[in-house]
């Protein structure tokens, strides 16, 4: 049998299993991809929060990644926790010479509001990583880290797309997740728009919604779809996959990246 399409994600782990390399992982083997990783960051992390972080040596990071493509291949890169600039400035050296789509979500916080992204990063997110990405996907949290420019209403998201797309990614998906009303994103590539709706389900267990999109892009990137395509189907997955988030330890829960198999109702039936 011929192997699946190849997608790499360059993030950091997550123990509690509900975002980071661990949501990414589940996203990739829920849309038919293979799913290999190149771990940045080890997280004590819950349903509560981010309890400690450490980021991996430069070394052991670039080893990782070299390992992976150079024998594997890869149809897409996704990129996640960096934690610092020496980390950002070496990731996006590697994705610069890889010939493959990739998706860069600039995590700076955790769903609790955990820096995972050292400060002093920033301005190489800005001027190192974003120049190389296919995708870029912020939250409105890392658009205002990113460029200043503060999300209120639908019609700001147009100011900051142009403002992320300033700095050079090709493809920039602003995600209105935390506006009110319908849950509204805006893919743009500076020329032609596309204005993502879904219904806002009334659902707190939302941990791991930003890893799970960006892995769900990668992974229709690497199946030979166009952004618009991609984009659009990441958007049906993991809007389903927030409507079947559940409760996981004493806080925020985790989507459930198996809805759309049916694993859960079948395990809880059997």
């Amino acid at each position: 049998m011929s192997a699946p399409p190849r997608v790499l994600t360059v993030a950091g782990s997550d123990s509690g299993g509900g975002a980071g390399v661990q949501a990414d992982l589940k996203t990739m083997l829920a849309l038919g991809v293979h799913g290999m990783s190149v771990i940045t960051a080890v997280t004590a992390q819950n349903s509560l929060g981010v309890q400690g972080a450490w980021e991996l040596p430069v070394e052991a990071v670039r080893a990782q990644y070299r390992s992976v493509v150079d024998d594997i291949g890869v149809q897409a890169v996704k990129t996640g926790m960096l934690a610092s600039a020496e980390l950002v400035e070496t990731v996006a050296e590697l994705i610069s010479g890889t010939e493959a789509p990739a998706v860069v979500d600039p995590v700076g916080v955790s769903k609790h509001g955990d820096a995972l992204l050292a400060a002093s990063a920033l301005d190489s997110v800005r001027t190192r990583l974003l120049p190389v990405a296919t995708v870029a996907t912020p939250n409105l949290d890392e658009v205002a880290q990113l460029t200043g420019v503060r999300v209120e209403s639908e019609e700001h998201m147009r100011r900051a797309a142009a403002a992320v797309l300033g700095y050079g990614p090709r493809w920039v998906v602003i995600k209105g997740g935390h506006l009110s009303g319908e849950a509204v994103d805006l893919l743009t590539d500076g020329s032609e728009e596309h204005w993502l709706r879904a219904p806002r389900h009334d659902n707190r267990h939302t941990h791991g919604t930003g890893c799970t999109l960006a892995s769900a892009i990668a992974s229709h990137l690497a199946k030979g779809l166009s952004v618009p395509e991609a984009v659009t189907a990441a958007k049906e997955y993991v809007t389903g996959a927030i409507a079947a988030g559940f409760a996981l330890g004493g806080g925020i829960g985790p989507v459930d990246h198996g809805w759309a198999l049916g694993t859960r109702g079948q395990a809880e039936a059997g």
